[in-house]
């Protein structure tokens, strides 16, 4: 596939890096000489410097037999005219374009972006995306990441094993053994271990590997399983009753917003630094107490009720201050969530005594990832620095695993089955396990082998 991808920051090379690595033809265009001879140094790619909302920079770039255009550059605009521009004279097929602007995302103008007028296929607005997967988090305190699967059916979960799980040491081998009743199916938790992040490295494990303190593993649990699994590791916690939000730029306040119309049990308080922005949102939520003022300020904080708070988030735009909000949690025994945006920051976070990370960056690739994919794979989510992705792909007569066993079938290294849905039932895969048609195949591959699950379940298509 021929991909132009606009904007060579961390979004859009952490793009291109992916597509080069599943064997695509890719073009990255960006106005900085700098960002461009950087990739090109980095990544075996083609590279422009010019605005990609030039149509001259796009046919240089091969617009004409281009598959898709990936637009995220910084500016909003130059995002959408891009699309535009590949719309209208180069007929690309597929356009997807990141958006940041309140204005533009308003509901009200979601008409603007079709065919006829903006042809835009597919917007992604980084905020929305990460408010979504922080509230994800707060229904789940005990895990550091979440992701839904199969309507929301199946769930990937990320948690860190503490000094309290009972299975620290425990091969996985018996593990599955722990959680899989032969004698009372009825008690089975349907769980696969399907990644282990350790050392900064992450890795499909085998069944002979242990479990070690501090591992951070990936689980695919059955969601009406998840409060069992949480248990056998050791976690359970309670939910997140009182939450304090630094930051009420788009993020905090798109949180506090989905909380109030889901009618949340949280209660919620913003403390917004710019007067003006802490009175616009506080005129749009009715139920979250909104404080103006700096969020390191102890009187400020105090007033916030810190001392009974469950978690804090600090989602300012400034990295600094949000690593010392996480210093102000432990101070004061609560959890935090911090965002942050330099990336470099998630290599020494133990060491700052970061509870946890959320990185824009990785949760827009993700995003991103999973409609490159579509119309091959159903869905898609990026862990680890896009190490690996979990993948929903539906089993087909073409698929080379139809009617052998998972045994038979010799999959390389790099992929593991980790839950399949057959007619609405989910089932824990081991050797013996036979893939039938219209089975809904939940798994993990390696980045470098994104190809090769491709090739075996014989999805790739075109847009």
């Amino acid at each position: 596939m021929r991909v132009i991808v606009c904007g060579a920051g961390k979004v859009g090379t952490s793009i291109a890096e992916q597509l080069v690595n599943q064997n695509n033809d890719v073009t990255v265009i960006d106005q900085s000489e700098e960002l461009i001879s950087k990739l090109s140094d980095e990544v075996d790619l083609n590279t422009i410097v010019g605005s990609a909302s030039y149509p001259s920079i796009l046919e240089k770039a091969g617009a004409k037999d281009a598959d898709m255009i990936i637009a995220v550059t910084l500016q909003d605009e130059i995002n959408m005219v891009a699309c535009q521009m590949a719309h209208t004279f180069f007929k690309i097929p597929r356009k997807i374009a990141r958006l940041r602007s309140e204005d533009f995302l308003n509901p009200i103008w979601r008409n603007l972006y079709n065919a006829d007028n903006m042809p835009i296929d597919l917007i992604i607005s980084p905020e929305l995306e990460v408010a979504r997967s922080i509230i994800r988090q707060l229904n789940a305190p005990d895990a550091f990441e979440i992701a839904p699967f199969y309507s929301d059916k199946i769930e990937l979960t990320g948690i860190v094993i503490d000094e309290n799980c009972p299975l620290v040491d425990t091969e996985l081998r018996n593990i599955h053994e722990i959680f899989q009743d032969e004698d009372n199916s009825k008690k089975n938790l349907r769980v696969s271990i399907i990644s282990i992040l350790r050392n900064d490295k992450l890795f499909i494990p085998g069944k002979s590997e242990k479990l070690l303190l501090n591992d951070k593993v990936y689980l695919l649990i059955d969601k009406s399983h998840v409060d069992r699994t949480m248990a056998a590791f050791g976690l359970e916690e309670k939910p997140i009753s009182k939450l304090l939000i630094i930051g009420g730029g788009n993020i905090g306040f798109n949180i506090a917003k989905e909380l109030e119309e889901n009618k949340s049990n949280i209660a919620v308080t913003i403390i917004e630094q710019n007067l003006e922005r802490s009175s616009k949102i506080a005129d749009n939520l009715n139920n979250t107490l909104v404080l103006n003022g700096d969020g390191l300020d102890q009187d400020l904080l105090d007033e916030a009720n810190i001392s009974s708070t469950d978690m804090i988030l600090a989602l300012t735009d400034d990295d600094e201050t949000n690593i010392i909000v996480s210093a102000i949690s432990r101070k004061n025994n609560c959890k935090s969530l911090i965002l942050i945006n330099n990336s470099d920051y998630n290599n020494i976070k133990d060491v700052l005594g970061i509870d946890r990370i959320i990185d824009p960056r990785m949760t827009t690739v993700s995003k991103i990832l999973k409609h490159v994919h579509k119309g091959s794979f159903i869905s898609v989510y990026t862990i680890g620095n896009a190490d690996a992705e979990i993948i929903h792909a539906k089993a087909t007569k073409s698929s080379e695993l139809i009617n052998k066993t998972l045994k038979e079938v010799d999959l390389p290294a790099g992929i593991k089955i980790g839950l399949i849905v057959r007619k609405d039932e989910v089932i824990v895969p081991d050797k013996n396990t036979i893939i039938e048609v219209g089975d809904n195949v939940i798994f993990i591959t390696m980045s470098d082998d994104v190809s090769k699950a491709e090739e075996i379940f014989k999805v790739r298509g075109s847009f």
